[in-house]
């Protein structure tokens, strides 16, 4: 599927700078409103395309409400901001399980998205959800959770193995696993519908 966050042409510099937010919201608690607003877009869109619009406004304030919580333990040399964010983000979608593998069914069953139906305003992104068939969702909605999550990370959230892992607290070999497991089912459909789950390598990917 498209929508995938871009990745700053800075990206060191950019995370330098948010590990500076961070360590300088502990004084000046306000600082941490830029740090929001800088990455709370790209939460709230990836929360949407699994859980819809209105959960996924919830969802996005929850992550941030903890991350604010617990931003003194936030370590730099351990996870990049991104994983970070994404981690607290899937402890939250965690607890939608059920309504994200129902509406998974729906679709599966009827071939309507009330998921993608809550955020498909574009004609882009309606391309976008058109994608997401019938048997995929079946698919999805039979993975495990963990599964799921280290699945939509690397396809939706254009995760490396390495960012995954961070995300998660788990290690590389674990991701790696997880994604061929997760492939195996879903290869029949992935090769009908290439651009939802694009095979793709980052560099520092495990072969």
């Amino acid at each position: 599927m498209t929508d995938a966050p871009c990745r700053p042409s800075a990206e060191g510099d950019t995370a330098d700078d948010d590990a500076a937010l961070i360590a300088a919201s502990l004084e000046e608690p306000e600082r941490f409103a830029v740090f929001f607003d800088r990455h709370a877009p790209a939460i709230h869109r990836y929360v949407a395309r699994r859980l819809g619009r209105d959960a996924a406004d919830d969802v996005t304030a929850e992550t941030f409400l903890t991350a604010f919580r617990i931003r003194e333990r936030f370590d730099a040399e351990r996870a990049g901001v991104r994983p970070w964010l994404h981690g607290i983000a899937a402890k939250q979608i965690s607890r939608h399980r059920r309504e994200e593998v129902r509406a998974l069914k729906i679709l599966a069953r009827t071939g309507s998205d009330p998921v993608a139906e809550s955020w498909t305003d574009s004609a882009d992104d309606r391309v976008a959800a058109q994608a997401v068939s019938r048997p995929l969702a079946e698919a999805l909605a039979k993975l495990s959770a963990g599964d799921r999550h280290t699945l939509l990370l690397f396809a939706w959230a254009d995760f490396t193995y390495q960012e995954i892992a961070q995300a998660l607290d788990i290690p590389v070999g674990t991701v790696r696993s997880r994604l061929n497991r997760a492939r195996r089912k879903l290869r029949a459909v992935t090769e009908a519908h290439g651009p939802v789950l694009e095979p793709r390598v980052h560099e520092g990917d495990p072969a």
